[in-house]
């Protein structure tokens, strides 16, 4: 069972680093200065390396949590998009206020 274990640990620690380099890289590529916090960053990567993984497992280029390169281009464009769909509700979230 520690075996077991030892693997899923490896790929949630995985998952995790390859969603903060997909959404640090997506907000790179994303013209403009983004308000989102390493947090914001981190989960919206995470949602692009699903998406991403799960595009790339439909087209049968390997698993969702496999790191290929066609599930690495889109779930970078996937957390762009995302970036892109967070900084338009927080900005009307932040002029209903005022």
């Amino acid at each position: 069972m520690s075996k077991a274990i030892d693997y899923l640990e490896a790929h949630v620690i995985g998952f995790i680093v390859a969603g903060l380099i997909i959404g640090a890289l997506a907000r790179l590529i994303k013209p403009g200065k983004q308000n989102l916090g390493i947090v914001a960053t981190l989960l919206l990567g995470l949602v692009g390396s699903v998406i991403g993984g799960t595009i790339a497992n439909l087209l049968g280029t390997g698993d969702i949590f496999e790191l290929n390169v066609l599930g690495f281009i889109i779930a970078v464009i996937a957390s762009v998009l995302l970036i892109g769909v967070a900084e338009a509700i927080a900005g009307r979230n932040r002029t209903s206020v005022r």
